[in-house]
């Protein structure tokens, strides 16, 4: 039978093995978690959210939410579901943390075509070869990858605490999403600006955990809210602390506000919105009760940051997401250079429809560049190497529209010639078959 190994569960792998056995070819699924974890994650689940519980944008004014009605064209297991466990979250879609990788697991688990290997690789599979051990990759095993890369890059990322509902004063916090987008699903709590001065003034001074590198390099989706702080004291307030849009019937605009944004099914973890951090756990303590509403906050899993790793796609990669010098080796997900975890899983459906092209005897498939699955697969294969980052999905990585259209409408143009040409190669796809 037609074989593939996949190193790494994450989201990357878990839609990559999934997409692969549910066209028929058998997929040995390699796992070192839980007997080995990483510095950031918790369980042995598959596609573990390590940071943020949400999947960011579901509407089509945004990349995100586009890339997203793409996947599910090709029954996407990461966004079905994210659909069925999802929670309130406004015009986002987030999800029930647990509820989410313990479902996926159950389907890998129990997928007749997919066997599971719990160990750690450190050298190369025979085989064509899906690395998708993503940006927290074992040193053992960057190092049995080393010889293929001339360097392997690095960003830092930083995760939000999460908080226990029945801790939060909600005589001060109040239900309301920004701008009224969806309903009511966000927790606010407003602050006056003597109070975000004083808050201000010991979130810049609060000291942090120590990072071995010399230079702090973070990803700015993902930067630290302390980081962000000391560009200034007005920053924040234009980031994940902007009270536009959160204003309270019968009173004054708050001067600032944070959000918490609901993290399980039962509604009993609220994390905190933008408030990645890597400070010291007793100085997070400190600074989260100074919020409004959070003073006797407690905290269930405080914020860490860790160091993402990551290849020079645009030297090693194709748009098929394959290793220019080995046709066997497959790189998805962060490592290989695409950021988030909507963007991990689409990297991982390039992979697997070409792969399987490839075990039926057809020709690889570049998938269309006015899709932003697409555009995604392009920028990693074809941006200036010198000068690579990772990048979320956005509307600038696709080409030009052909007509003139009004700033307002761009958007929607940009979604709508997207999907048209997703539904054409999909059908096309499905005409080969």
């Amino acid at each position: 039978m037609k074989q593939v190994n996949i190193v790494g569960a994450g989201l990357a792998g878990s839609e990559a093995a999934y997409q692969l056995a549910e066209r028929g070819i058998k997929v040995k699924l390699y796992e070192m978690r839980p007997k080995r974890l990483t510095p950031a994650h918790q369980t042995g689940s598959f596609a573990e959210l390590v940071c943020s519980n949400s999947l960011r944008g579901n509407h089509l004014n945004q990349a995100v939410g586009v890339m997203k009605e793409e996947m599910r064209m090709f029954d996407s297991l990461i966004v079905k579901t994210a659909e069925q466990t999802q929670v309130p979250a406004g015009s986002a879609l987030a999800v029930d943390r647990d509820g989410f990788s313990n479902t996926i697991t159950k389907v890998l688990r129990s997928h007749p075509l997919i066997e599971i290997i719990e160990e750690e690789v450190t050298a190369i599979l025979d085989g064509i070869t899906v690395i998708a051990t993503g940006p927290l990759t074992s040193e053992g095993f960057i190092h049995g990858l080393s010889p293929l890369f001339d360097e392997t890059l690095y960003f830092y990322d930083a995760a939000a605490p999460i908080i226990e509902a029945s801790s939060i004063n909600m005589e001060v916090c109040y239900r309301k999403s920004r701008y009224d987008k969806g309903t009511a699903d966000y927790l606010n709590c407003p602050m006056d600006e003597d109070t975000y001065k004083r808050f201000y003034q010991e979130l810049i001074k609060a000291e942090c955990a120590p990072i071995k590198d010399f230079e702090l390099k973070v990803f700015e989706g993902c930067m630290p809210f302390e980081e962000m702080a000391r560009r200034g004291e007005k920053t924040l307030l234009f980031g994940p602390m902007k009270p536009v849009g959160l204003e309270q019937e019968g009173k004054r605009r708050p001067y600032a506000v944070v959000q918490l944004r609901q993290d399980d099914a039962r509604a009993t973890m609220y994390n905190i919105v933008g408030f990645q951090t890597h400070l010291k756990f007793p100085e997070q303590k400190r600074i989260i009760r100074m919020i409004p509403g959070l003073e006797q906050a407690d905290i269930i899993r405080y914020g860490v940051m860790h160091r993402n790793s990551f290849i020079n796609a645009p030297k090693y990669l194709n748009a098929f997401y394959q290793y220019k010098r080995n046709p066997n080796l497959y790189f998805i997900g962060q490592f290989s250079g695409v950021e988030g975890y909507v963007e991990s899983a689409a990297s991982g459906i390039v992979a697997a429809v070409n792969i399987a092209r490839r075990l039926n005897d057809q020709p690889q498939v570049v998938f269309p560049i006015e899709s932003v699955i697409g555009s995604q697969a392009d920028y990693i294969a074809s941006a200036n190497p010198d000068h690579f980052q990772p990048m979320n999905a956005n509307f600038g990585l696709l080409p030009e529209l052909s007509v003139d259209v009004k700033k307002k409408a761009r958007k929607e143009a940009y979604a709508m010639r997207a999907l048209n040409a997703m539904r054409q190669f999909v059908s096309d796809l499905n005409d080969e078959s």
